[in-house]
């Protein structure tokens, strides 16, 4: 059988159908057009200070990946260096945090693991760093405490031995030096990232970290916990407070304890399923934590890559290490955070970003009014960007100096970025599949200009990630046919024995010649 989809197939050779023939000849209407996809705007890496930009560019061209996975990961990534150490004082009581929730999704087979992996590592040395410079003050706190338990333990025996006369002194010693043994605590061993663990665990480590920590994954299982993988029912509370900074309560080793202001971080590279998947987890877009994230829907580069592309300069890898290092390194001692302020020129450029915002909220004809939950947050979250893309400017002593106004337009042109990207992404969310699907067998068509094709060989040319099955193909084709795109021909039986023609496709003409 010819393998070749632009003619026809060995089956049909040698027969003539003559339903074939006259739809063949059938005059073709104008095809009604499907649903336009909206444009995804470019990630602007110019907003990014040299050492980061470079960086961010050089990993997306070594992988041959899409330059927004390296680039929406370097956000989570400042911000897990800064999240919790660091605030941003916009006005009045108005603080924003530095913390952010940032997701990208893109099919499998883009290398989202060792994009990770390349982002995240100087992360992982910055945690070794700090781990080895507690572990003295650990042993000695260890130590003490132990000391303290066993003195407290001898004199609560010794006041269990003591006369009457005696007893009420030594007890009242007892207990004094039980309650001094009880406020000893042991440092936690520093830490900085956690991945798909359950929000109990993520909770007892927030405490643990002075309520700062942050969930980088590579798969995104996090989701499947949060929606109730091991509970049952969906647990999203700490994630909830730990983006918005809200006072959380954590009940651990008999006792509870309260987080002032938790700052958590979340860095996630998907599968685009699992947006979808996102968009079903129960209270997820009531409660708001769809609201909360940073989304990327990168264009996937597969069937484009290069070869052989430049791999990272030693230089540039460096400097990143060193830089990121560094944020982590001078912000890990900070118990009140850093504030940054704006500058008035940086406040009034965050004012004429609010004002142009507005009337994009409103339910009656503001383009974002449908997705008000995740848009309402964008002046806070765009402060965030700001204050992120400030430290990365000024790794060490940001906070003995003001965001400028340049900063400040930097962080709108990302929270444009992330507007782009998020309206597609609750366009995924509610999706209509047909219709996503429909899209891609089309782009296929306009990019083949067949003129006829067999369902068989669209198979061969589509991705099994989005076409599993034949089944997964029919509704898409019955669109396309539906609206004037395709044109079905009558199955030709020879009456032999084997494996049946496949259904064939007539293709509009202005797919194969656009200017027709």
């Amino acid at each position: 059988m010819s393998t070749q989809p632009t003619g026809r197939s060995e089956l049909w050779d040698g027969f003539e159908d003559p339903d074939a023939q006259q739809s063949a000849q059938l005059p073709w209407d104008e095809p009604i057009p499907l649903t336009a996809r909206r444009e995804l705007p470019a990630f602007p890496t110019d907003v990014f200070p040299a050492w980061l930009g470079d960086f961010v560019r050089a990993v997306a061209e070594e992988t041959q990946t899409p330059v927004d996975m390296a680039a929406s990961l370097a956000i989570a990534v400042l911000s897990t260096a800064a999240g919790g150490r660091a605030v941003v004082h916009v006005r009045g009581h108005w603080r924003e945090p530095t913390n952010t929730f940032v997701v990208v999704a893109l099919p499998p087979g883009n290398r989202k693991s060792a994009v990770f992996s390349l982002m995240t590592d100087p992360l992982y040395k910055s945690e070794a760093l700090l781990s080895a410079a507690s572990a003295a003050t650990i042993i000695e706190a260890e130590i003490t405490a132990k000391l303290a338990k066993e003195v407290a333990d001898s004199a609560a025996a010794k006041a269990a031995r003591a006369d009457a006369d005696k007893r009420d002194q030594l007890v009242a010693e007892a207990i004094s030096l039980a309650q001094t043994a009880e406020s000893l605590t042991v440092p936690a061993k520093p830490r900085l990232l956690a991945d798909d663990a359950t929000p109990e665990v993520i909770a007892s480590l927030l405490a643990e970290q002075d309520g700062r920590l942050a969930v980088m994954s590579a798969e995104g299982g996090i989701f499947d916990i949060i929606a109730g993988r091991y509970s049952g029912t969906p647990n999203m509370e700490v994630f909830l407070r730990g983006q918005a900074g809200d006072r959380l309560r954590v009940d651990r080793r008999g006792r509870e304890e309260f987080i002032e202001a938790p700052a958590l971080t979340m860095g996630l590279t998907v599968q685009p399923s699992v947006l979808e998947d996102i968009g079903r987890i129960k209270g997820a877009g009531d409660r708001g934590l769809l609201g909360r994230f940073l989304y990327s829907l990168p264009t996937s580069l597969v069937g484009h890559r290069k070869i052989l592309p430049d791999t990272i300069p030693d230089d540039v890898a460096a400097i990143y290490e060193e830089r990121i290092i560094a944020l982590t390194m001078s912000l890990a001692g900070w118990t009140d955070p850093a504030v940054l302020q704006l500058s008035p020129e940086a406040n009034d450029a965050l004012v004429a970003y609010e004002r142009r915002q507005e009337p994009r909220l409103r339910k009656r004809g503001g383009d974002l009014g449908h997705i008000g939950n995740w848009a309402a947050k964008l002046g806070g979250a765009t402060c965030r960007l700001a204050g992120l893309l400030h430290l990365a400017t000024h790794t060490e002593n940001g906070h003995t100096q003001p965001i400028t106004a340049d900063t400040m337009h930097s962080a709108v042109r990302l929270s444009d970025y992330f507007t782009g990207h998020a309206l597609a992404v609750f366009d995924l969310m509610g999706a209509d599949h047909t219709a996503n699907r429909a899209h891609t067998v089309l782009d296929l068509l306009r990019t083949q200009q067949w003129h006829e094709i067999s369902k068989r060989d669209l198979m061969v040319k589509l991705s099994r990630s989005e076409f599993a099955t034949v089944a997964e193909l029919d509704p898409a084709l019955n669109l396309l046919e539906d609206h004037g795109y395709l044109r079905s021909q009558p199955v030709a039986r020879t009456g032999g024995r084997g494996r049946p023609p496949s259904p064939r496709y007539l293709i509009h003409p202005h797919l194969t010649d656009p200017t027709i």
